[in-house]
């Protein structure tokens, strides 16, 4: 089964609230076994569009990162993020070739 994967890039325009998105999501990437491949760091933004934030969160599934990211724990963050950030979030399935 292929994983799935968040693919975020964000503005954060409120550090100090965007903490409390991140202590809010915690609970919701823990039940759905969600690894954090990328969080920030050094970046060189060659083409495009970018943003200074920018994350990869990992799956077992395309399933389950769906399922994270609808769930109660999730939308409850979603809605403090939201208040403080700019951003665009992918969720895609994993190549399984």
């Amino acid at each position: 089964m292929a994983k799935g994967y968040w693919i975020a890039r964000v503005d954060v325009d409120d550090p100090e609230t965007y903490k409390d998105y991140v202590a809010t999501a915690k609970p919701a990437f823990e039940r759905h076994g969600a690894r954090f491949l990328v969080r920030g760091g050094d970046y060189s933004a060659l083409e495009g569009t970018s943003r200074k934030r920018n994350v990869v969160i990992e799956f077992d599934s395309y399933e389950e990162a769906l399922a994270c990211y609808n769930s109660p724990e999730y939308q409850a963050a979603k809605a403090i993020r939201t208040t403080v950030s700019t951003g665009d979030l992918l969720i895609i399935e994993g190549y399984d070739g």
